[in-house]
């Protein structure tokens, strides 16, 4: 899956003439937490609610309604954004994966998705959670079954073969290295409630069997 699929592609803008308030109404209207500033179509800085609440007076402020809203007013984003500020961005072709991976490194929520210098749309953390939760198949009606296995080839096709064989469906499978178990960790989602064959089949064949869970609700 790629950030072109996953990415908003009708991203709300400012410029570094915009001021405060408007930054700030921009983001209550249409329900978001970042802004990217452009110039000329390229993207020169992203400004986020963390931002605009640390540039506007404090709550404890002296200052009149009327005094506060012609601050906010006058205060332009250039006023605010640092004049070096390093935007992190990624390509539409590039893998949520490794949107994530950058998100994860940089601690941001957020990147512009820029094409030929130019913004095209934007994915955020939320995107990410919507692809993985998508990628993993959980909201379907499923079995998930938790087991160890060696590392030696042909595992993952040998069970494979053996739930096909049962006439079972898979709608998914991860495998990753447990460090605390020194193990490799399996887990495969099966598009059917009733899985104790495969269960059974598993501990037979020598697999640890750590969890089965039921999830006819698609909530897990």
């Amino acid at each position: 899956m790629k950030v072109r699929d996953r990415m908003s592609q009708n991203v709300i803008t400012i410029g570094m003439d915009t001021n405060i308030n408007e930054a700030f109404s921009l983001m209550k209207e249409n329900n978001i937490r970042r802004l990217p500033v452009v110039e000329k179509g390229k993207v020169v800085g992203i400004v986020t609610l963390s931002d605009l609440n640390q540039a506007a007076p404090s709550s404890a402020t002296t200052l009149s309604i009327h005094e506060l809203n012609y601050l906010l007013a006058k205060t332009k984003i250039k006023d605010i954004l640092p004049k070096k500020q390093q935007v992190i961005n990624i390509e539409p072709e590039n893998y949520i994966e490794t949107a994530a991976k950058r998100m994860r490194s940089n601690r941001i929520s957020g990147l512009p998705v820029v094409e030929n210098d130019q913004l095209i749309g934007i994915v955020t953390e939320t995107d990410i959670f919507d692809a993985f939760i998508d990628i993993l198949g959980v909201q379907r009606t499923h079995s998930r079954i938790d087991f160890y296995t060696s590392d030696r080839p042909g595992t993952v096709a040998a069970i494979a073969g053996m739930i096909a064989a049962k006439g079972k469906n898979i709608l998914n499978t991860v495998v990753y290295y447990d460090d605390k178990k020194g193990k490799y960790k399996m887990i495969i989602r099966i598009e059917e409630l009733d899985c104790e064959d495969v269960v059974a089949d598993l501990k037979n064949s020598g697999y640890t069997v750590e969890s089965v869970i039921v999830s006819p609700e698609s909530n897990l």
